[in-house]
């Protein structure tokens, strides 16, 4: 086991018995001073550190919370302007800021003819037909009916062919076999150089 494990493995020490620690030992909160400490005499920036802070510029200490009215306060008498200013302000409606037309009695009143027209409910077109019902007799010329051979042919699936089918997939045609590379494409088809190892 190394030194540095065996150290750790110690218990720690009990702060009550530290050197440092001696004054939680003591049974009262008044103790005997050292004559070194009665003739200590404090440096200069001891001295300024031990000064209190002094409160920033303009700082005001905060007022009590409730705070004593005057005299002159207590009897005052609010002004007919002062109590004007302190109702409620009333809103008009827009059909007061609007000027209309004054409006006639109702008893008198009396449509104009295009007023009356546009009154009027919305009349059906002639050609309307009501919705059908669900349930409707079938004649008997739609039971008899018999399809003819175009219509049958029509209702058929369509058929789908290969463009293929018929054809000869792996025929050469003769121009190919006629046809002679260029220079460029016998190029081309040479491997490269660098490939190419001698044996």
């Amino acid at each position: 086991m190394t030194t540095r494990t065996q150290r750790l493995a110690l218990p720690k020490p009990s702060l009550l018995t530290h050197p440092d620690r001696r004054y939680l030992l003591r049974p009262s909160p008044v103790w005997p001073v050292s004559p070194r400490a009665l003739q200590a005499v404090p440096s200069e920036r001891l001295c300024k550190l031990a000064q209190p802070k002094t409160p920033a510029a303009g700082w005001q200490p905060e007022l009590p919370l409730l705070t004593p009215l005057s005299r002159a306060t207590q009897t005052a008498m609010a002004s007919p302007r002062t109590c004007h200013l302190a109702q409620p302000k009333r809103r008009q409606a827009l059909s007061d800021l609007i000027p209309g037309p004054e409006a006639k009695p109702s008893g008198t009143y009396r449509a104009s003819a295009h007023t009356e027209l546009l009154a009027s409910p919305k009349l059906q077109h002639p050609k309307y037909r009501c919705e059908r019902s669900p349930l409707w007799p079938v004649s008997r010329a739609a039971r008899s009916y018999t399809a003819s051979p175009r219509v049958l042919e029509l209702s058929g699936p369509r058929e789908r062919k290969d463009p293929s089918e018929g054809q000869d997939t792996a025929a050469v045609s003769r121009a190919a076999l006629s046809a002679s590379p260029s220079a460029r494409i016998r190029q081309l088809s040479l491997p490269l150089p660098r490939k190419c190892s001698s044996k």
